[in-house]
């Protein structure tokens, strides 16, 4: 009996063992991810979600989208017609908040006043004071806005009209992405579809405060012939700006298929080109830093070839992919962006006719 007890316990603390030693391995090779096709939950209000273009996560774990009403199809909004069509659906605000449950929290958005909303909605951010960023990439979506994390308006940078040129500080050219800086009170803008620089400014005040190009250079709107990932200047979009904890600056240069790096002050550290025959609207769509101390890998999607891949920080190098072309739970059709919260669920967006958001669950835990 007591040999057979033995046995037991002996196998239990090797069934414990090969546990722990898996999710080691699974961490030491990076975070990989099973969709969740359950979340969120059903929309209240008879509403439905136009096109995803941003997505973000606030301190608490709640998960915030940005997404175009516009983009919805007489078909998908029938209820809205006169006379309706059917019984669904009703477009939903543009600014919705779901809780870590996938409920609904609140929603706003939209025309109001002393401000300018965009044409096309493009990109959301919540920063380190609980406010809401957002812009957009309508041919004359010249500004970015700030709000309170229930709608109140607060600060407009730039203004509605045409770009005036990748040199020009005062007006945006079509802005995809933000980054706000806690440490300095600085916003900093992938711009984006009409320009080709990163530009920053005080998030409180808006004054300009620095921009660079590809490289670090000074930015340029030259007309460069062809695709050439090696390019001296960032082609539209610039479609995404991310910190890490480590002050280093990841920017997606989309089209270019790469990542470029800096430091704060613009000045270039490295760069990592990613499936570099991709032609179209590139590989280098959006990216998220995982929430360990040390950040050590960055998620991205790419919404050419419809994948997701993880990548280890230190060298660029890819440890999986996820995903492929198509409409079921954990394929993509235009993956547009991507956050994660602090325990290491992975949200994707879709744009084109791809319209939802996806929950991806870790196999491992943050920091494992």
């Amino acid at each position: 009996m007591m040999r057979v007890l033995a046995i037991r316990v002996l196998t239990a603390f090797v069934f414990v063992l090969t546990l722990a030693f898996t999710a080691n391995a699974i961490a030491a090779d990076g975070p990989t991810f099973k969709v969740d096709p359950f979340w969120p939950k059903p929309l209240p209000n008879n509403w439905i979600l136009g096109q995803i273009a941003g997505v973000a996560v606030d301190a608490n774990d709640h998960v915030w989208i940005i997404h175009r009403p516009r983009s919805l199809t007489d078909d998908e909004k029938g209820a809205t017609l006169n006379p309706p069509r059917s019984k669904c659906c009703v477009p939903a605000p543009p600014v919705i908040e779901f809780d870590a449950a996938g409920n609904v929290v609140q929603a706003w958005g939209g025309n109001g006043q002393g401000y300018e909303w965009p044409g096309q909605e493009h990109g959301i951010r919540i920063d380190y004071k609980d406010h809401v960023w957002l812009g957009g990439n309508g041919k004359e979506d010249g500004q970015v806005l700030k709000f309170t994390r229930d709608g109140k308006f607060l600060l407009q940078i730039g203004h509605a009209g045409p770009p005036k040129g990748s040199l020009d500080t005062t007006q945006l050219g079509q802005t995809a992405d933000f980054a706000i800086d806690a440490a300095t009170n600085e916003v900093y803008l992938a711009d984006g579809y009409g320009n080709h620089r990163v530009i920053v400014f005080d998030a409180d005040s808006g004054a300009f405060k620095r921009m660079w190009g590809a490289y670090g250079k000074p930015p340029s709107d030259d007309k460069l012939p062809g695709y050439n990932p090696d390019s001296p200047q960032f082609a539209n979009p610039v479609h995404c700006v991310k910190i890490a904890n480590d002050g280093l600056v990841y920017v997606c240069d989309r089209v270019n298929n790469r990542v470029q790096v800096f430091h704060k002050d613009g000045s270039f550290v490295t760069q990592f080109v990613y499936e570099k025959d991709t032609r179209g609207s590139g590989s280098t769509w959006d990216l998220y830093l995982w929430p360990d101390k040390q950040q050590d890998y960055l998620v991205m999607v790419d919404g050419t070839n419809n994948e997701m891949r993880t990548i280890r920080r230190e060298d660029g190098q890819v440890t999986s992919t996820v995903g492929r072309s198509g409409r079921n739970a954990g394929q993509f059709h235009w993956v547009h962006n991507i956050a994660i919260d602090s325990k290491g669920n992975v949200y994707t967006t879709e744009v084109d006719n791809g319209k939802r958001i996806q929950k991806w669950i870790p196999n491992a835990a943050p920091g494992n």
